[in-house]
C-alpha cells in the first residue's frame, strides 16, 4: 500500500525517472501502467462508460486533499459529468509511475491542465494512487495542487 511518504518521492524527479526505469522491466506493471493510461484518456475524451469499466461497482475514489470522499459507480459518475460540464476540455499529461511490486498499486505523478468554460487555463501537478482488484480499480486516490475541480455535488 501507499503512503503519503511515497508521493513526497513523486516530487523528486531523479527518483522517479530511476523507479520508471526499473519497473519498465516489468510486465505485469506494464498492463497496470496501460490500464491507468487508458483510464486518463476515458477521462480527457470523456468516455464515462469506458472509465466505468476499469472501476469495481463499490470503487472509492478520494481526493485526499480536499476531504472528498465517493462511493461508488453513481457518485463516481456525477463527479466526472459535473467536470466535464464545468470544464471546455481536461488534458492529462507528462505521467511519471511508481509501482507496487505486487502488482495490484501503482501511483503517478502528471500534469492536469483544465480548459474553463470561460476560456483561462489552469495547470496543476496532481497525484493519483491506484489500488486493483480482481483487475479493476477499487480505489482512487488523488492529491491535488490548487484548487478541486472534482467536487462531490455542485456546491
Amino acid at each position: 500500500m501507499f503512503s503519503y511518504k511515497c508521493c513526497q518521492r513523486l516530487a523528486e524527479d531523479r527518483w522517479c525517472k530511476v523507479a520508471f526505469t526499473n519497473k519498465l522491466r516489468n510486465n505485469m506493471g506494464s498492463s497496470l501502467k496501460q490500464k491507468v493510461t487508458d483510464y486518463f484518456h476515458f477521462v480527457d475524451t470523456e468516455d464515462l462508460e469506458a472509465i466505468l469499466k476499469l472501476i469495481t461497482s463499490d470503487c472509492l475514489f478520494t481526493v485526499e486533499t480536499h476531504g472528498i470522499k465517493l462511493t461508488g459507480s453513481e457518485e463516481i459518475s456525477s463527479m466526472f459529468r459535473r467536470l466535464w460540464a464545468n470544464h471546455q476540455w481536461v488534458k492529462h499529461d507528462q505521467f511519471c509511475w511508481v509501482e507496487e511490486a505486487s502488482s495490484e498499486d501503482i501511483a503517478v505523478r502528471f500534469r492536469v491542465t483544465n480548459k474553463l468554460n470561460g476560456g483561462g487555463i489552469v495547470n496543476k501537478s496532481n497525484c493519483n494512487f491506484f489500488t486493483v482488484r480482481d483487475g479493476l480499480f477499487s480505489e482512487i486516490r488523488v492529491y491535488m495542487a490548487g484548487e478541486n475541480t472534482l467536487n462531490k455535488d455542485d456546491d
